[in-house]
């Protein structure tokens, strides 16, 4: 279509145009897998919302229309490794004495799986280098996680103890698999369950 003296037409805002490859039902998974990789190749910092749209064969607007920022992005990226749905009833659910095992067992499990490592360490690689990816990842694990787990709690003080123990969960994610501190990253997973389980157990639930 053109506009007058055949000059093309300005485009719509809104919604972008549907090919069929972009209105496929792969779209949006296509853009996160594309956003991760892009996360982990380049950080947050350099990571643009074009070069994710590139990098997915689809139109900038395309990524914008699903996701709407690259924090947003950056935030999808994380709850596909942690969708608090899932994390959650994980955590809170069965004996009340053996909470502190069953986080640290699924929290571990997750690293442990290559499927959500390599997201998992894009994610902390950026939040270790830049605020802003720091920030999202607080607000995910704050709001999406620990406070769904405090509300579970009935001890005092429920969101101080819920942080504590993912202080604790994250500290030894950073050592064991981002900076891989020996003999921590060579530790069997067992082992590292056994040792942590009574502290989180403690900070989730001794009055």
């Amino acid at each position: 279509m053109t506009g007058p003296a055949g000059s093309p037409a300005p485009r719509r805002r809104g919604r972008p145009s549907r090919t069929a490859e972009d209105s496929g039902p792969g779209a949006r998974e296509r853009i996160l897998e594309a956003a991760r990789d892009q996360f982990a190749e380049r950080g947050y910092d350099k990571t643009s919302m074009r070069g994710i749209a590139k990098a997915a064969g689809v139109d900038a607007a395309l990524v914008h229309h699903y996701f709407g920022t690259k924090d947003d992005v950056f935030a999808a990226a994380i709850e596909v490794s942690f969708d608090p749905t899932t994390v959650v009833p994980a955590i809170v659910s069965g004996p009340r004495e053996a909470i502190g095992e069953r986080l640290a067992r699924f929290f571990i499990g997750v690293w442990e799986n290559p499927a959500t490592r390599a997201p998992l360490l894009a994610i902390f690689r950026s939040a270790l280098t830049h605020e802003a990816a720091a920030k999202v990842l607080r607000g995910f694990v704050l709001r999406r996680i620990l406070e769904r787990v405090a509300a579970d709690l009935d001890v005092p003080n429920p969101q101080f103890r819920a942080e504590l123990a993912a202080s604790h969960m994250i500290g030894i994610a950073i050592l064991r698999y981002v900076i891989q501190v020996e003999p921590l990253a060579s530790t069997d997973t067992e082992e590292i369950v056994a040792m942590v389980a009574p502290t989180l157990q403690r900070y989730l639930t001794e009055a």
